[in-house]
């Protein structure tokens, strides 16, 4: 892309958003949910037609100086020489077709991975998880293609075929691959990455140990939600504290 065609910035990002974002890799980083690959957006605040994302970078690395300012057709506004993430497609795509969606997290996390490849549905199993209860679709990338791939997310037809397939839920597995997690706001999409993959350990653990498993009912699911969306601040400014005094 030529200097005149990229896209013009939405102006200047408040410190305090930067920060945040920041604080959010750190965090996923210090739970396990990312390590060396994974990344998270945010919309910008400015202007609902971009988002910010790191560059390409491992998320315990990120600073406020490494986030990047894109359009959502995912062509960074200000590239300056730097490696950007093969997989930003996906959140291009996303908010696109999500207008209520202002955060993103996209990761390997490891026990979640068995649930796309193995049949077995990925439901919510205690009160934490209960965002779950709408149902996790699963992203088959090869059956989205057609064709065998590297089964990344590299360009705006795939993200598209993501995005469709996520619907209007929280988080969709990602066959062979990992999961994204989606929310209105950040702070709420961490919390939902963490406990994804809390729930992914708990559910393989009632696996386990024989016999059926009492998931949540849709309504207990949709109660436990509205209220613990009243104490994510909590879980917050306790895994901030642990992964930023590691800096």
């Amino acid at each position: 892309m030529t200097a005149e065609a990229r896209p013009t910035s939405a102006g200047p990002i408040d410190p305090a958003v930067l920060e945040d974002l920041v604080v959010a890799y750190r965090i996923l980083a210090d739970q396990g949910v990312l390590d060396a690959y994974g990344h998270v957006s945010v919309r910008h605040p400015a202007d609902p037609k971009r988002y910010l994302l790191a560059r390409n970078l491992a998320p315990e690395l990120v600073t406020a100086a490494d986030i990047m300012e894109f359009d959502l057709d995912s062509n960074p506004v200000d590239p300056q020489g730097r490696r950007v993430f093969l997989e930003r497609f996906l959140h291009g795509e996303i908010y696109k077709a999500r207008a209520d969606v202002n955060a993103i997290v996209h990761s390997h996390s490891p026990s979640v991975v068995p649930f796309g490849v193995t049949g077995h549905a990925f439901r919510p199993i205690f009160h934490m998880s209960g965002f779950l209860w709408p149902g996790v679709p699963n992203f088959d990338i090869r059956k989205e293609t057609g064709a065998f791939t590297d089964m990344l997310v590299r360009d705006r037809k795939i993200g598209r075929a993501l995005a469709k397939v996520l619907g209007d839920r929280p988080m969709a597995l990602m066959r062979g691959h990992g999961n994204v997690v989606v929310a209105p706001d950040l702070k709420l999409a961490v919390y939902r990455a963490v406990f994804t993959e809390v729930n992914a350990r708990l559910q393989l653990q009632a696996k386990m140990l024989g016999g059926p498993i009492t998931f949540l009912d849709p309504e207990e699911g949709r109660k436990a939600e509205a209220t613990n969306n009243t104490q994510i601040d909590r879980p917050w400014e306790l895994w901030k504290r642990k992964a930023m005094a590691k800096r």
